[in-house]
């Protein structure tokens, strides 16, 4: 199959020919037909698999045929959990739709509101948005959804994990009854699914590949290393293998910022992104990093989230996630596309318990290999992958930290999201992944939450 065959006009195809595109991906084949006839669309795939061009193309085939958007109104929102992936999605339209006489415009926190103010008074076709800013935009009314045609969700699981229900459900109430939804993820949890019951029409559901799978192009393996080790077995290893773009992953903001300064000295040319950095600077560290002037770009998850970047060829998990399924997200931000890739955990005797899960929730227990002169204390036992070893599934509360009856708040929050300041506790004025001001609950304010460990951000 040939995207030619898909239905899409000659300067869309040629856009993606331009782009060195020629065969559909799975996702792209079995979604864009779908979005072209109008329907709507639940689909499910890995990262790296061409989710973004799977609604992108179609929406710009779809919207070129339409009338323009007048003044303050938008005609397809699509909706992105962190300022990055809105980023990218946003360069999606413009390079597939850099022949169309169709507008478009992106708009997040951490910068400016009043040029986005400027951009939407002229009406855009495509709008892509965080959460946060756009409904500060609509208070403002800087925006208007009367003739909205297209809603897309995109990383939905994502935003759910980051407490965005909240907003969704404001910004769902805005939108016209009458319009094609569309949704795609990495995975479709039961949380997702009870949103889609009140949003999707008989949706096509679209799924290429097992949930909470990793792709078979990834080489997966782990690194047992004692934990105060842990930056000189990463200075060897990018080193010796002389590795020229590593993406890290750090569990903190400290730590990510304490890593990438410990490179640097080394001589391994480093930057930090995550939620405490201005979007200037995480603009320039992935920049940077793209065209190699960065080697190693060291990540929280929530700064990471959705980044594409061509031809990654590895990615190392300094710190493991708390949550299991981030260490998927993680990983799959390498062998994209069918690219192959090298996915490395350097992991210590504390977080035997964080591996354990994470080979539960693959179903396969990862290759140790340890590095001669950073032999552990303490050995990395294999898990035991037999089914009556399997944790439970969690219910939709627990997966929500719905505990008590409240609704919809965020399944555990860390020191990114609750305070400005790294490991902080107090229910500070917090700043959301697309950089808005968020005031903490009356509750929040009585009383810490008990026994709630810190997400991987």
């Amino acid at each position: 199959m040939s995207f030619d065959s898909l239905g899409l006009s000659a300067p869309i195809l040629s856009a993606v020919a331009n782009k060195g595109y020629h065969t559909p991906s799975p996702i792209q084949a079995q979604a864009i037909p779908a979005v072209l006839a109008g329907k709507d669309v639940m689909a499910a795939a890995q990262t790296g698999t061409g989710k973004t061009a799977g609604f992108t193309l179609p929406l710009l085939e779809n919207l070129m045929q339409g009338t323009k958007a007048p003044r303050k109104q938008v005609r397809a929102l699509v909706l992105t959990p962190t300022r990055e992936l809105a980023a990218q999605v946003a360069e999606s339209v413009t390079t597939y739709g850099s022949a169309l006489p169709l507008k478009s415009a992106v708009v997040f926190g951490g910068v400016g509101i009043v040029p986005q103010i400027q951009q939407l008074a002229r009406g855009v076709d495509i709008l892509v948005a965080t959460p946060g800013r756009l409904l500060d935009l609509y208070q403002q009314g800087a925006v208007s959804f009367k003739q909205l045609e297209v809603l897309v969700l995109d990383e939905a699981d994502r935003m759910l994990d980051m407490g965005f229900i909240h907003d969704i459900k404001k910004i769902l109430a805005l939108l016209p009854a009458k319009r094609q939804n569309l949704m795609f993820s990495a995975t479709f949890s039961d949380d997702i699914r009870a949103l889609a019951k009140g949003l999707v029409n008989n949706p096509v559901e679209i799924s290429v590949t097992p949930r909470n799978t990793t792709a078979n192009t990834v080489k997966q393996w782990i690194c047992p290393v004692d934990k105060t080790r842990k930056s000189a077995v990463l200075v060897q290893l990018i080193n010796d293998n002389n590795w020229q773009q590593v993406l890290v992953f750090s569990r903190t903001k400290h730590g990510a910022n304490r890593l990438a300064k410990s490179l640097d000295a080394k001589g391994i040319t480093a930057a930090a992104i995550h939620g405490n950095k201005s979007q200037g600077a995480r603009t320039k560290a992935l920049a940077n990093f793209k065209t190699g002037e960065v080697r190693v770009l060291v990540a929280t998850d929530i700064a990471a989230r959705g980044l594409d970047i061509d031809q990654l060829p590895q990615v190392v998990n300094f710190d493991l996630p708390n949550v299991p399924e981030d260490y998927v997200h993680r990983i799959g931000r390498t062998g994209r596309a069918g690219a192959s890739g090298q996915a490395v955990s350097l992991v210590s005797h504390e977080e035997n318990k964080l591996l354990r899960d994470i080979e539960r929730l693959i179903k396969q227990n990862l290759p140790r290999e340890v590095i001669a002169g950073f032999e552990p204390t303490h050995a990395l036992a294999d898990t035991d992958l037999s089914p009556a070893k399997h944790a439970k599934p969690r219910n939709n509360k627990q997966r929500s930290g719905n505990h008590n009856g409240r609704a919809n708040k965020p399944r555990r929050q860390s020191s990114e999201q609750r305070s400005g300041k790294p490991g902080e506790n107090k229910p500070n004025r917090s700043k959301d992944a697309s950089g808005n001001n968020s005031k903490p609950s009356n509750q929040s304010r009585r009383r810490k939450p008990a026994n709630r460990k810190p997400a991987a951000l």
